[in-house]
């Protein structure tokens, strides 16, 4: 079995888990949403300003849930390390390709939220906050095959990435419908002309 297809398998027990079978609020989606390999090649491989790139985000009644894709480059060895955090998300990785080393918690320096109007706020993940790691609580080796649990509102980032980068998928599930449900990637899109 694939890479793509074990990420398939995780993102689609992770959206079975968050189900909501409270009878208030919208009625789930009656259909499942497949996110073909394919597409999630065509949203990595697309040009962005940003790592972090939304696939879709499906309204599942009472909440949504985000799958995006993320890939970052090689890191600078003794550069800061850059942090972030999700006000509303939690995200769960599934590394796709490539290593790192993952810091999450901490300390943070000269923490400041995301601007309002950037597309990592509108449509990726919801406010955040963003910042330099001074001390992290956790560093640890990320390889392919590994799945990581971040809950909103802990810093997150990436070190020594090596030469070719890292991709790895995140699913977001999200309680306080900050995605955009509907939203499919311009890059799936074009794939499907």
């Amino acid at each position: 079995m694939n890479r793509m297809h074990i990420a398939g398998g995780v993102a689609a027990a992770l959206l079975f888990a968050q189900a909501d079978t409270s009878t208030q609020g919208r009625r789930p989606p009656e259909i499942a949403t497949d996110i073909p390999a394919a597409e999630v090649q065509a949203v990595l491989d697309a040009p962005s300003a940003i790592a972090d790139r939304l696939i879709t985000a499906v309204d599942m009644g009472t909440y949504n849930v985000g799958v995006g894709v993320l890939r970052r480059t090689p890191t600078k060895p003794g550069a800061p390390v850059g942090a972030i955090n999700h006000e509303h998300i939690t995200e769960v990785y599934y590394i796709i390709r490539g290593t790192g080393t993952l810091l999450t918690g901490g300390t943070v320096t000269n923490a400041r939220p995301a601007p309002k109007d950037s597309e990592i706020v509108t449509t990726v993940v919801g406010p955040s906050m963003q910042g330099t790691f001074d001390k992290p609580a956790q560093r640890r080796k990320v390889n392919p095959g590994d799945v990581v649990i971040i809950p909103p509102g802990v810093y997150h980032g990436l070190d020594e990435v090596p030469a070719g980068g890292i991709d790895y998928l995140a699913v977001r599930p999200d309680p306080n419908k900050v995605l955009p449900a509907g939203y499919v990637h311009p890059a799936i899109k074009a794939l499907k002309k």
